[in-house]
């Protein structure tokens, strides 16, 4: 899942919303510095409503991942994704295109979640914009297993850069996606992927219900796995 797919559900409440988005935060920032549950839990029932919410989205982030990557629908579409991308890379048998598979999975479900309901998007953008980028570093520190002090300043490019926006666009999704690829070290995708993304958007969409069957309206941190 992406920010947007695991956020979608929280809007009403921004830490929780910010506390989804930590372990991905982490990811681009920090890759040695990780968010686990087991660090977040001591948390999630925390006197202070607002470290509570951040404990407990974090959580959720994790007991969402695990089920969305185990599920029938995505371990299906990564396997079939991943021999067509090999067909743009002169059958690269790298991680390359399994991992760009991997992820577009995930973003072209945030682009037909957001298709679904745009208002959406504006909602989590406004909510993104309530942050205490501050307060969420501090908070967020005391939950990781290596401190970083570079939260605080990511936050707010975070908000600014509004890339979600830009899924919906095949040219501007390519070019997220190699920012990625760039950020990992791995080459970029060539620009003919592009041509793939309207198909592939198609399967996703098809395959939308089945990729989101493990939604529960029971939070994770009251039963965490």
């Amino acid at each position: 899942m992406n920010y947007f797919s695991h956020a979608r559900r929280f809007l009403d409440d921004p830490l929780f919303v910010a506390g989804v988005s930590v372990p991905d935060w982490m990811g681009v920032i920090n890759r040695r510095a990780k968010a686990p549950t087991k660090l977040a839990l001591p948390f999630a029932h925390d006197q202070d409503q607002r470290v509570a919410s951040l404990a407990r989205g974090i959580i959720q982030h994790h007991h969402d991942d695990k089920w969305f990557h185990q599920c029938p629908a995505f371990v299906e579409l990564q396997l079939s994704f991943t021999a067509r991308l090999q067909t743009f890379v002169s059958q690269d048998r790298s991680l390359r295109p399994r991992f760009f598979g991997h992820v577009l999975i995930e973003v072209l479900l945030d682009d037909i979640l957001i298709s679904e309901n745009p208002a959406q998007l504006d909602r989590y953008y406004e909510v993104a914009a309530e942050y205490d980028a501050a307060f969420i570093s501090q908070t967020v520190n005391r939950m990781l297993t290596r401190r970083t002090g570079m939260l605080a300043f990511f936050i707010p490019l975070f908000v600014k850069e509004r890339f979600l926006y830009d899924y919906s666009d095949d040219a501007k999704l390519l070019y997220r996606m190699n920012r990625v690829m760039k950020r990992l070290r791995l080459d970029p995708m060539p620009t003919e992927v592009a041509t793939f993304f309207p198909e592939a958007r198609a399967l996703v969409r098809s395959r939308k219900s089945q990729l989101l069957v493990g939604e529960n309206p029971q939070l994770a941190y009251e039963n965490p796995l």
